[in-house]
């Protein structure tokens, strides 16, 4: 196998000079990052998103790093043989499962990513939503059916009720990558599991991020002929749900985008997280590389 031809120096000088009017842009930007799904089982796309935020902080941008865990939430509870409940097709979190929640995503993601990040040449640093009641979190409950009389209690299954940026104000700007488990404390004091992707929405929006970025499996938004929308409105996101142009699990992806510019955040970008280096293209090239959802 032929190796591919090396750039001469003179394009790799090019190539950084096209990044500097980006760079520009976000210098001392706050950027979040939900990083999640099928990148974070594979070792060389969690090398490469590592030496992205690794790449970013250098470069004068504050990443935050946000993380999900579903599947091996999962794996866990089954290794351990701990049997899901499920009402009107949405799973139960119950006191024993909510326990393997925060030991799985507080616990080994969390520290697994860290460490990826650290053997890259960052200094990352491991946070959940309790710590310094980063994230104070509400019971979540679930209609089954649309009737009041069918609300599903989904155990300690939470959404962020309020945010508190102290510890994280403490951390951007000193070299150094929070990366956050979405594992909340409510005003119970009960541990509550919180959807990554509306806990992401909720630190983004109170730290007035520049952009959040979902790191999902699909491109982005797509039109009815199968090919990307570059750029969204929030107003006319509703008409493409009416449309059924956006279906399934997009409409809560979207849905989030507009909660998160609603709390304070300029832009929002669905993108393929299984491209490399996909938030370098997005952020610092002339292509970018999925949907952006602005006001």
């Amino acid at each position: 196998m032929t190796e591919a031809p090396r750039s001469s120096p003179q394009e790799q000088a090019e190539i950084l000079m096209q990044a500097l009017p980006h760079m520009l842009r976000y210098d001392d930007a706050t950027i979040v990052v939900k990083y999640g799904g099928h990148a974070m089982g594979d070792v060389t796309t969690g090398r490469d998103f590592a030496r992205d935020m690794v790449l970013l902080e250098q470069s004068g941008v504050n990443p935050v790093v946000v993380h999900g865990g579903g599947p091996q939430i999962g794996a866990m509870l089954k290794k351990l043989g701990i049997k899901s409940q499920f009402s009107a097709g949405l799973r139960i979190t119950d006191k024993a499962t909510v326990e393997i929640v925060e030991m799985v995503l507080a616990g080994s993601i969390n520290k697994q990513i860290v460490g990826t990040i650290n053997a890259q040449g960052g200094r990352a640093i491991g946070l959940c939503g309790k710590d310094g009641n980063m994230v104070i979190a509400r019971k979540v409950t679930r209609g089954g059916g649309g009737d009041v009389e069918d609300m599903v209690d989904l155990g300690f299954v939470g959404e962020p009720d309020k945010v508190d940026t102290t510890v994280l104000e403490q951390v951007l700007g000193r070299e150094l990558i929070p990366v956050l488990a979405p594992v909340a404390q409510g005003v119970d004091g009960e541990t509550y599991n919180v959807n990554a992707d509306t806990f992401a929405g909720a630190i983004a929006g109170a730290l007035g991020a520049k952009r959040l970025l979902f790191l999902t499996d699909v491109p982005g938004v797509l039109d009815k002929d199968g090919n990307l929308i570059k750029h969204l409105r929030v107003g006319e996101i509703h008409g493409l749900i009416a449309d059924g142009v956006i279906t399934g699990g997009m409409i809560p992806k979207v849905e989030i985008c507009i909660y998160a510019i609603e709390k304070g955040v300029e832009g929002v970008v669905i993108l393929d997280g299984k491209i490399p280096h996909a938030v370098l293209i997005e952020l610092l090239t002339d292509y970018g590389a999925g949907t952006l959802i602005t006001r």
